[in-house]
């Protein structure tokens, strides 16, 4: 974040980093207060249509601004392994599910076996995020412009898709802190269907469109399956902040959505 915010990328001031836990028993960063807007739910419920139009506008050109990031000239260029991120992720997002595994899911299986497969052949290596959505990221009081993005701690040296598309599991999952776009009347809204939300992307980035955009939205829903076996397994085990009673589904539906979208 120091780093990021050095070259004018949004990002709090950032003012210390301490890493001895002998101050409060684990390491700890200060950085400065920022007034803004953070909209929890992904449906901005309260907001004119225009408004929507544009904060969406808003969160697209600062991911777009991101992976623009030159990282060796931001001195990030040890921030992760520049390259194969697929095939790193894949692997160890399946390291991460077996570790947790408390049952069979016939779509993980399914995932596993197919998502390598499909690792297309352009190895583009950004800053990804890692946790791009609109709940992370913080927009001006009045205006629809991004003045600080949040919480980056799955972040790394990676590839920019990922972060398209994990911005875009909104319109394929739907989560109940996140709030969902599934069954919303997107044009009534004022919010962009999937497609043009892309395609802004790609002309920000300066792609001409993306090849098998479904493997990359198949690997986000999988990597957050993967993520939500290991919070339910630790929740089971009673080290979680859930019912120890909760079921499993989240995941299932997860790994079946990531299935459907793959084989679709």
């Amino acid at each position: 974040m120091g780093a990021l915010g050095g070259i004018g990328f949004p990002v709090p001031a950032m003012r210390a980093l301490c890493q001895d836990y002998g101050v409060i028993g684990q390491a700890f960063y200060v950085m400065d207060f920022m007034e803004g807007r953070i909209f929890r739910d992904a449906r901005l419920p309260g907001l004119a249509p225009a408004e929507r139009v544009a904060l969406y506008d808003g969160l697209n050109a600062a991911l777009a601004r991101l992976h623009a990031v030159d990282c060796r000239a931001a001195g990030l260029e040890d921030f992760g392994r520049p390259g194969n991120y697929f095939a790193r992720q894949i692997a160890r997002w399946t390291a991460q599910y077996r570790g947790a595994q408390s049952e069979d899911i016939a779509d993980m299986e399914r995932l596993i076996d197919a998502l390598p497969a499909r690792i297309p052949a352009d190895d583009t290596v950004t800053i990804a995020h890692a946790d791009y959505r609109p709940e992370n990221v913080m927009f001006h009081l009045t205006e629809p412009r991004v003045v600080a993005v949040l919480d980056w701690e799955l972040s790394t040296l990676g590839h920019p898709l990922a972060d398209l598309a994990y911005n875009c599991i909104l319109y394929h999952y739907h989560s109940e802190s996140w709030g969902s776009l599934l069954g919303v009347d997107l044009e009534a809204a004022g919010i962009p269907g999937e497609a043009a939300y892309v395609a802004a992307y790609c002309a920000r980035a300066g792609r001409a469109g993306i090849e098998d955009f479904d493997f990359f939205l198949a690997f986000a829903l999988f990597r957050l399956a993967a993520i939500g076996q290991g919070v339910f397994k630790r929740n089971q085990d009673g080290i979680g902040t859930a019912d120890p009673g909760a079921d499993n589904s989240g995941t299932r539906q997860l790994a079946r959505t990531a299935r459907e979208v793959l084989e679709r």
